[in-house]
């Protein structure tokens, strides 16, 4: 005799867990408003913003908006604001983090979509794609060199770690807190490629990764990385690949595929 289905009354009544959203801000004043009142009421439990030493109003707006501020005292970089904000939502009790960043060029009104699809169980990383269709990337105001770049390294990504994801470099992105409690994000660089190094220490430890379609939005008062360090941060993420197979091979370890250790 086949079992029962999954009833779905009583997966719609399971526990919801506490939600929490970290912002990983940089001068982000003009946008932040905006991205905070996007998101839908009662989705998130909190919000968490660590401030990188900005330079405009970002601190004051967000205590106005009633956010957790977390300003720090030297700038430490992207990757760093990240370690910072995980920290917090894990001390938190977070069951389920979203990162998004505050700059509006990502969709905050799909963070209870991103946070269904972990709770079922499907996915447990969950990216938000902003590459449906290249005219779409291009009408929404990316450049085209970035367009290209992003194709080559998603499409080499997927390659070297078995995936079928549209956005390798997305600023959304949610995560269950198993993923966050296992992976040796603290082994990560300061820097952009936390991002790459990130995904690739996913794929390794097992876990499912998943993406959903957010809007293209390129516009002046967003944050963007520019054409030198973008080529460094190419470059990091092709590094990081080669990394992955030389630790899944035995050839070579590395600080950022070895587990972390129970406290």
């Amino acid at each position: 005799m086949s079992e029962s289905p999954v009833d779905p009354q009583a997966v719609s009544e399971a526990p919801r867990g506490r939600v929490v959203a970290v912002m990983p801000a940089y001068n982000a004043a003009r946008t932040l408003k905006k991205t905070v009142d996007d998101i839908p009421v009662g989705s998130v439990d909190e919000i968490v913003l660590v401030d990188d030493c900005s330079s405009d109003d970002t601190v004051a707006l967000a205590r106005d908006l009633g956010l957790t501020v977390i300003p720090h005292e030297k700038n430490l970089g992207p990757g760093g604001n990240q370690k910072t904000c995980y920290r917090t939502a894990l001390d938190s009790g977070a069951d389920y983090v979203v990162m998004i960043h505050p700059d509006y060029q990502y969709d905050s009104r799909v963070i209870p979509v991103a946070v269904e699809i972990l709770r079922l169980g499907i996915c447990d990383v969950i990216l938000g794609s902003r590459i449906r269709t290249r005219r779409e990337a291009l009408d929404g105001g990316m450049p085209g060199w970035k367009y290209i770049a992003n194709r080559f390294l998603t499409t080499t990504e997927n390659i070297a770690l078995g995936q079928n994801l549209g956005d390798f470099h997305s600023g959304f992105r949610a995560y269950r807190r198993e993923v966050l409690e296992t992976i040796p994000w603290q082994n990560n660089t300061d820097d952009f490629a936390f991002d790459s190094q990130f995904l690739a220490q996913s794929v390794y430890f097992g876990f499912k990764l998943g993406d959903i379609p957010v809007p293209v939005r390129y516009f002046d008062e967003m944050s963007s990385i520019n054409f030198r360090r973008s080529v460094k941060y190419g470059n990091t993420t092709l590094l990081i690949l080669a990394q992955f197979w030389l630790q899944k091979l035995g050839l070579k370890r590395f600080a950022i595929f070895d587990k972390q250790r129970s406290k």
